[in-house]
Order: structure tokens, then C-alpha cells, then sequence
């Protein structure tokens, strides 16, 4: 059970995007755990975070960020031997799915930084379209982690009839404008520093490896790796050279065109607004150390589901590991995700 899962692919022609743009092919990359029951009615779509993939959900996963090994299994709170589980790769990212680093049929060159501005329907019409494809038209539950819960909230209004819940985990369903943009502004702050970057050409110009370096290790600060590296070195040294070498690793196989492409998506992200098209029930989970989402979103968030007649139920997670808890303290908070499972 401990080897890594294949990863599959679903490609449709044609894709229409929001902004009417039409991308001539898609390749949505994804994993998947569990048997299909033969109702096609056993479907649990598990979401990925900005910077993880498919991969969170592999058996034999580290349980740093964006892994999932602890709450997605045999006898797990996502049960796999009940649930299917599926885990496809966002449009845009960089685990196997369409993304800039593809040949633009068009232009019979790489997209780099032409390719088009998607939003998170587009991430989530891409994976209505994978289902569609795999003969499943309903879903027990949708279930993410950050950036995955931002989809899971896309998930409930835009095909508000097709899931019976949704777990948005260490997320938010609103993205502030001011936020959004900064976040495209600083990561093209740093990489545009890089002489390799040739505004989004550096394929052919030696990459950008040691920018995209510096952007993980600061967004692995973020998400509370300190925290995570003092339970085992004690040395400051030691602890900043243990964040480069994890930044590195992961840093190598993900695209910094990715990043920009993702971070645009959410320029615009709010459905607050459409709280009462949501017929599922809601599990909203936040982290008590948590800087990316405060557990003060609570405040916010739960009275607005509740106003709209929302079933929604919220769990903080008691973790010192902030924005990494749900991976690192699975244990804290997946008995209370296992009776929302259950409840569905």
C-alpha cells in the first residue's frame, strides 16, 4: 500500500473558459484510491492545496504540507474502503495537468506566461468535466485543504446539486481583491529579479529555480515549517538549511508560471454572495495558529452560511503547526471529519 499511486489522465478538446477564451486541449492529471462502487454513488473528490498535488493523497506520503495520508486511507476518516476517492491535479498546475509549461497547439510553442487567465470555476469545470467523463454524476463529499477548500466553496455554488457535503479545511470562501494582487505582485517582485526570467520565457534561458527557492521557502514559513523543524533541531543554522533543502526539493518540480497562474485565479474569488445557492451541508475548519486563515474567519464565515439556511457545522483545530496542521495533526481533527463523513 506504500507505493506511490499512478496518475491518470482525462483530456477534452475545446475548453471554454469563463473569459470566453477557448483552450484547443486539456489534460487534467489525477490520482485516485478506493473501488468505484458499481452505483457510481461512492465518490469523494478530494481538492489539493496551491502548492501540493494529486500526491497528498498517496499512502505512503511525508506528512508536511499538503499530505493527506493520515486522513485519506483504509479506516481513515475518508474511508477508502468505502469511498472512491479521486484527487485530480488543478488546470494550471504543475502535476501533470494543462499548464504553461505546455505546447500551445496553436502557436505549436509553449504557452509561458501566454497562458490565459483562468478563475477558480475554470479549476472546478475541469473536474465537473473528469467526473462527467468517469460516468459519476453525484458526490458523497468534497473535501480540501486551502486552496482546496477554495475550490470545495466554488464546488457547492456552482453545481450546488451534485454533493451531499463539503469539508473546506484551513480556507476561506472569499479572497480580498487587495490580498489577491499583492500575491501576483510579489511573486512576479521576486522572479522578474531573476535574469533568467525573460518575462516568463526562461524555458530555453538556464530557468528559475533558485527565485522559485526563495518564493517556497518563504511561503513554507507561512505555513508554520519552524514550528514543525524545532520539534527535532535546535540550531537556527540547521533550521533555515532544513527549509532550503525542503523549499529545493519541492521547488524542482513545480513551475513558476504556475505559481502565477494560480495566484491570478483567485483575483476575484468571492462567493459569500452566493451562499444561499449551497444545498450541502458544510464542515469549516480553521487552525488556531493559522496566518494564512486566522480562525477569527469564523466570525465572518458561519453566520453568513447560517443566514443563507446553510447546514453548516465549524471545528477549530487545536495546532501549534499553523497553516500544515491538517496534515501534521491529522489525528486532532479527523474524528470530527469522520462523523460529518458519516453523517452524510
Amino acid at each position: 500500500m506504500n507505493a506511490p499511486l499512478d496518475t491518470k489522465a482525462f483530456v477534452t478538446k475545446n475548453f471554454r473558459l469563463q473569459s470566453g477564451i477557448v483552450l484547443p486541449e486539456v489534460t487534467i492529471a489525477y490520482r485516485t484510491l478506493g473501488t468505484l462502487a458499481p452505483g457510481r454513488d461512492n465518490v469523494v473528490l478530494v481538492t489539493h492545496g496551491n502548492t501540493s498535488g494529486p500526491q497528498m493523497i498517496d499512502p505512503g506520503g511525508s506528512t508536511g504540507e499538503g499530505s493527506w495520508n493520515g486522513i485519506v486511507g483504509p479506516g481513515k476518516a475518508v474511508d477508502t474502503n468505502r469511498f472512491f476517492v479521486i484527487c485530480p491535479n488543478m488546470l494550471g498546475s504543475s502535476y501533470g495537468s494543462t499548464n504553461a509549461t505546455d505546447i500551445d497547439p496553436v502557436t505549436g510553442t509553449r504557452y509561458g506566461p501566454r497562458f490565459p487567465d483562468i478563475t477558480v470555476s475554470d479549476i472546478v469545470a475541469t473536474q465537473r468535466a473528469l467526473l462527467a467523463h468517469l460516468g459519476i454524476e453525484k458526490l458523497v463529499a468534497i473535501v480540501g485543504p486551502s486552496y482546496g477548500g477554495i475550490q470545495a466553496f466554488q464546488w457547492a455554488v456552482d453545481y450546488p446539486g451534485m454533493m451531499k457535503g463539503i469539508a473546506a479545511v484551513v480556507t476561506a470562501p472569499l479572497v480580498l481583491r487587495e490580498r489577491a494582487d499583492g500575491n501576483v505582485e510579489r511573486l512576479l517582485g521576486t522572479l522578474s529579479k531573476d535574469p533568467n526570467w525573460n518575462g516568463g520565457d526562461y524555458y530555453d534561458s538556464g530557468g528559475v529555480l533558485e527565485s522559485v527557492i526563495a518564493i517556497r521557502s518563504a511561503t513554507l514559513k507561512t505555513y508554520g515549517i519552524e514550528t514543525r523543524l524545532r520539534d527535532t533541531i535546535s540550531d537556527p543554522a540547521k533550521i533555515e538549511a532544513a527549509i532550503r533543502e525542503e523549499a529545493a526539493r519541492w521547488a524542482r518540480g513545480f513551475d513558476a508560471n504556475s505559481l502565477i497562474i494560480l495566484a491570478k485565479a483567485l483575483r476575484g474569488f468571492d462567493v459569500t454572495a452566493q451562499f444561499s445557492k449551497i444545498k450541502s451541508k458544510v464542515l469549516y475548519v480553521l487552525s488556531r495558529t493559522d496566518k494564512l486563515f486566522p480562525p477569527e474567519l469564523e466570525a465572518f464565515v458561519m453566520p453568513g452560511l447560517k443566514a443563507a439556511g446553510v447546514d453548516a457545522d465549524y471545528f477549530l483545530l487545536d495546532s501549534d503547526y499553523g497553516h500544515s496542521a491538517t496534515g501534521r495533526d491529522a489525528d486532532k481533527w479527523a474524528p470530527r471529519l469522520r462523523q460529518f463523513m458519516d453523517g452524510l
